[in-house]
């Protein structure tokens, strides 16, 4: 072993090499030289010996002298030593493997650390696989660093070994850790080789696991103790609970600190927003004392009490809280009446949905329940502001609300309630449409306190949340205002129907008896197609009431937007860029297609015209199950939850303000300028929709865009086939008949048209004025007419009563309808089945003859 140690410290000499080929020329040289003087005569090898000596013998001295001077040093000799004597002496073991196996260095730390763990009689210092043997651990342990050193990978291991006897019997009963660590070493000119250090680190993990073992018997004292502890974040996350409020809780502590539980799971919302509205100041401590319901994994409550205390740092955020739990559950108090009694009032306090503050005379919160801190929004890391009463209402409300406070704190009784708006974000009940987002509401009232505990309680606020209340309120105004409105439209289109009728009518009148060569003729042209146009416009006043004239049939939306596409990018234009979204599977609607196409026509000139400099369209059709329609904030009693297919008509434009927002879909309101607009299109949409049992809303940012949704209830086709009961009038060319007709009309302009209409095609016509009249004018009759044609709305009988009467005398009496209303506005009012024939007005001439052609077959 003494001779591979000296092997080995000539192997660690100086990192610079000398260069020994130098040495060899040199001395070549020398020997030429000498060779030469010896061989080129005796006259010349005597003098060139004499200068060679002469010449060594000066170097020598030179040399000497400046070795002695310290001038020069032998390279490398003292870092050599220091180095060696540094690594010998090393307390870690160190051993330099050659890549072939041999060992080229090991320091005395090794040697003493092989004499203490090897167990076998070989000679020499032990590789690393033969000093660590033994338990699978440790050869895999040993393995992994045999490999990474083949691989020329730095890495370390640590390995526990309890030493044994040569005869296998254990040593000790301690055992022992080692460090082991292996890293590539390249030595110059040398092979390369691996360095392996095995540090003995036993004291460090006895150390380790002493405090190991005390935090062991701190986490067992605590998880043992018999109240709760558990530790809250400002987000609700739990990162600790004890054994013993897990056990209370029904939980498993592996689910808890490690993200798998928060306050929401095992507190109620109530409990939940009295816990988060704890705040504080700066650099503040604060212990509270709550009473709240805790809920087991099995959703059974548990009554607890907290010592909830929390630090904040210098910004005021929340830390982690340390909060002390007490069973409040029967059994578990000494005084359980008083404890019962105090379960009672903290249910009773926390769970009402009546928000209840106590305040002193400047309006500081001084205690609150869960319903104060949801309404007001009062949240951890709330400025001191935010924790006074006066800093949660909007600034216009706080002198009225101090006022009040004052009121009470003088014992003043029969305080008068306030409506105040609350400060901060907008909350969840408002999200219906049509309400101002911005603000929510709350009703106050106050009472006094006599006998205050010496904090400081002057008052007690309790407030009610009416946001709901209010938007309430403001849609049923809305509501009425849109119906009073829709009724006046509708009364003034049918008045003006029949005026339109008239000129219609002899219209066509004048038309059958002039050529188109006549003068009068285009005159008469013109005065017909100017009343059609009217009656375009009393059309859109019908949409808007709900009272005009739907075909509805089984639609495809999808279909049909395929078809306007076209037509769309021609009404959009160049400028704006037009995408349609097509749902996979849409569900069938049932609506009339030609006002299902003006619907959307509608929407996409409103889109264009907010888009000036251009922008993009997006038209998008979904199915939105029951389920899903609760999903886009609106109340239920704005959209009732049922299958709806959804249209979305989105634009990038300029918005509409919230002030106009309100109003968009009020007839004649329009935001363009005179002469641009006639404020229908919009009212129309409406009346459309809400006619075929849609509903329609409006979303809108200024400066961002506008989205119109419209939802439509899903459409399901019956086992049976549908049957058609009124057929449609087919187109006819000879519209003449024989017959006699009993003409109901109550305006007498239509009622003379018509007669002399259907009086010249051939029809035998007895007019009557109203209902009564007709039923006295059938009694007469000593044969039954063959049709009757009357209008729907008339004073003293409308027509569905006058044809009750005339079934009751001839059930198979032919009937046709007319009116300037829609037909379902009083089918309703008729008998299921009933068979008639319907004929909207205005009509002309031709459509008059036709419907009678048909019914009379």
């Amino acid at each position: 072993m003494s001779e591979m140690r000296m092997d080995n410290s000539a192997d660690r000499g100086d990192p610079r090499p000398g260069h020994t080929g130098l040495i060899v020329l040199l001395s070549l040289a020398l020997a030429g030289a000498a060779g030469w003087a010896y061989f080129s005569g005796h006259r010349l090898s005597e003098p060139v010996m004499l200068a060679i000596l002469a010449g060594c013998a000066v170097v020598g001295v030179v040399l000497g002298l400046a070795f002695a001077l310290g001038i020069l040093q032998i390279a490398g000799r003292g870092q050599q030593d220091l180095g060696r004597i540094v690594v010998d002496s090393a307390d870690t073991g160190l051993l330099v493997v050659e890549n072939d196996g041999h060992i080229a260095y090991h320091n005395d730390a090794y040697t003493a650390l092989a004499e203490r763990l090897k167990s076998d009689d070989v000679p020499g210092p032990p590789t690393i696989e033969r000093l660590f043997n033994g338990t699978p651990d440790i050869a895999e342990a040993v393995y992994r660093l045999a490999q990474a050193a083949r691989e020329g990978r730095a890495t370390a291991e640590e390995i526990r070994v309890v030493p044994r006897t040569a005869q296998g019997g254990d040593r000790s009963d301690t055992a022992l850790w080692f460090r082991v660590a292996v890293r590539p070493v390249h030595p110059p000119g040398r092979r390369r080789a691996t360095l392996w250090s095995v540090a003995d680190i036993t004291r460090d993990r006895e150390r380790q696991e002493s405090v190991f073992r005390e935090l062991q018997h701190a986490i067992d004292y605590l998880d043992r103790a018999p109240s709760g502890f558990l530790s809250l974040t400002a987000g609700g996350n739990i990162v600790y609970m004890n054994a013993t409020l897990a056990r209370w809780l029904d939980y498993d502590l592996a689910q808890v600190g490690s993200g798998g539980l928060t306050l929401e799971e095992v507190a109620p919302p109530s409990a939940t927003a009295l816990i988060g509205s704890v705040a504080g100041a700066p650099g503040e401590e604060r212990t509270d004392t709550l009473d709240v319901d805790f809920r087991k994994r099995g959703g059974q409550s548990l009554p607890v009490r907290l010592f909830h205390h929390v630090a904040f740092d210098t910004e005021g955020r929340p830390q982690p809280s340390r909060t002390l739990v007490l069973n409040r559950s029967p059994g578990e108090d000494v005084a359980e009446g008083q404890r019962a009694a105090e379960v009672r009032f903290s249910r009773f306090f926390n769970n009402t949905p009546v928000a209840i503050a106590a305040v002193d005379r400047q309006g500081l919160i001084l205690r609150s329940n869960a319903s104060f801190a949801n309404l007001f929004s009062v949240r951890p890391g709330d400025s001191s502001a935010r924790r006074s009463v006066l800093g949660v209402v909007a600034p216009r409300d706080r002198e009225a609300l101090a006022q009040a406070i004052e009121k009470a704190a003088e014992g003043i009784g029969e305080i008068p309630h306030i409506d105040v708006v609350v400060a901060g974000k907008p909350g969840a009940a408002t999200a219906s449409p049509g309400v101002n987002q911005q603000e929510r509401s709350a009703r106050l009232y106050f009472s006094g306190i006599d006998d205050g505990d010496g904090d400081g309680e002057a008052a007690i606020v309790y407030a009610l949340d009416i946001t709901e209340q209010r938007a309430l309120e403001a849609q049923f105004a809305q509501a009425q205002k849109m119906q009073a409105v829709g009724q006046l439209a509708g009364g003034v289109a049918h008045d003006f129907n029949n005026v339109l009728q008239a000129i219609i009518g002899y219209s066509d009148l004048l038309l059958s008896h002039q050529r188109p060569t006549d003068p009068s003729f285009q005159d008469i042209m013109q005065i017909k197609q100017n009343a059609n146009r009217a009656a375009a416009l009393v059309r859109q006043l019908l949409a808007f009431s709900r009272r005009q004239t739907l075909r509805p049939n089984v639609i495809q939306l999808g279909d049909e937007l395929s078809e306007l596409s076209q037509m769309l990018r021609r009404l959009l234009g160049e400028r704006i860029e037009l995408e349609l979204r097509r749902g996979n599977d849409l569900w069938e609607v049932k609506a009339d297609t030609t006002q299902f196409q003006q619907v959307i026509l509608n929407l996409a000139v409103n889109a264009r015209d907010a888009m000036r400099d251009g922008g993009k369209v997006v038209i998008s059709t979904s199915n939105v199950p029951a389920g899903e329609s609760n999903h886009f904030g609106y109340a239920e009693a704005s959209l009732p939850h049922a299958d709806y297919v959804l249209i979305e008509v989105s634009d990038t434009g300029s918005g509409i303000p919230p002030d106009v927002l309100d109003k968009i879909f009020e007839p004649f309101f329009t935001t363009k300028e005179i002469g641009k607009g006639t404020g229908l299109g919009l009212s129309t949409v409406y009346g459309i929709v809400q006619q075929s049992g849609g509903f329609i809303f409006c979303d809108s940012v200024v400066d961002e865009g506008t989205v119109f949704r419209i939802f439509l209830p899903r459409y399901v086709r019956p086992a049976a086939a549908e049957t058609v009961v009124r057929a449609k009038v087919p187109e006819a060319v000879d519209v003449t008949g024989r017959g006699t007709i009993l003409l109901v009309e109550d305006e007498e302009a239509v009622r003379k048209f018509a007669a002399r209409a259907l009086t010249g095609r051939g029809y035998t016509v007895i007019e009557a004025v109203s209902g009564a009249d007709a039923l006295a004018i059938v009694d007469k009759l000593e044969t039954p007419v063959d049709l009757v044609v009357s209008d729907v709305m008339m004073p003293e009988m409308d027509g569905p009563t006058l044809l009750s009467h005339l079934r009751g005398r001839h059930p198979d009496l032919k009937v046709i309808f007319v009116s300037g209303y829609a037909e379902d506005a009083f089918e309703k009012n008729l008998p299921a089945g009933e068979n008639f024939t319907f004929l909207p007005k205005p009509f002309d001439l031709k459509e008059l003859g036709e419907a009678v052609k048909k019914a009379l077959g």
